[in-house]
Formats: C-alpha cells, structure tokens, sequence
C-alpha cells in the first residue's frame, strides 16, 4: 500500500519546484515538468488538479504559467496529497462509516481511525516551504566506486 501514489510525488516535486523559485514569477508547466523530469502531459493534468484545489493560481501570455496560490509555508503535504489523490485514509471504514454496520462497535476501527488520524497531522505539519529549502544530500542514490 503507497501512501504517496506516484503521481502525488511528482506534484509534489512540481510544487516544491515551484516554491523554490516563487520570488521570479509564473513557471511554465513545460519548464517545471523539465525540470523535474516529469513528463509534459502529466504534469498539465496534475498543476490542472493543484490549480483546481487553489494551491496554484495561473496566468496567461507568453510570460505566464504558474505560481503559488497561498505562501509556502500555508501550503502543506497533506494539501498536495488531498489535491492529488483525495483524502488519505487507512480504511473504507473510517473515511465512510456507513460501509461497515459494525463501526460503532468496532476496537480494530477505533485503532485505524488513530493511525490515520496521526498520519494526517504529521502531514499536514509538513509545509512546502520545509521541503523547499531543504538541502538535498549530494550523491544520493549513486553508488560509489571502490
């Protein structure tokens, strides 16, 4: 089970692409998805949806694209992720509780609602702002030769 599905991730670079240069004006979708080697037609879907929950606003012309809706310190990961892929839920059961007649009743449902409960606050004290500026380590992912 991914938490984060893929295309969540790439929004989520796309976003902090875009936070990180947020003092130069609007961003082309076609730079940004560059950038992030997120492909073009993805990434119009995906800024589309981020621009649809008010994380990003656009503007038109030859120097438009996209730029930030709110700062990025108000703009959490639990924000991108709901934009992307709708609320983060452990279980049917918690998110609809209709779906199972036992919820009232239920000790392992009571236990998935804190679990997730707990992983929606983590996330949404997540801002972009701390995923922009945070240094990313050189070398990561590479192997080294002996």
């Amino acid at each position: 089970m991914d938490v984060v599905r893929r295309n969540t991730d790439y929004a989520v670079r796309l976003m902090v692409n875009l936070a990180r240069r947020s003092d130069n004006g609007p961003v082309s979708t076609r730079t940004a998805a560059t950038q992030e080697q997120v492909s073009y037609q993805l990434a119009c879907k995906l800024m589309q949806r981020l621009h649809k929950a008010g994380l990003l606003k656009s503007s038109m012309g030859p120097k438009g694209g996209f730029n930030l809706g709110r700062k990025p310190s108000e703009i959490s990961l639990l924000d991108i992720i709901s934009a992307i892929q709708g609320p983060v839920s452990v279980n049917k059961c918690v998110l609809i509780p209709k779906v199972c007649p036992r919820s009232k009743t239920c000790s392992v449902r009571d236990k998935l609602a804190d679990l997730e409960k707990g992983i929606n606050d983590s996330l949404s004290k997540i801002t972009l702002d701390e995923l922009a500026h945070k240094p990313t380590p050189k070398g990561k992912g590479r192997m080294k030769r002996k």
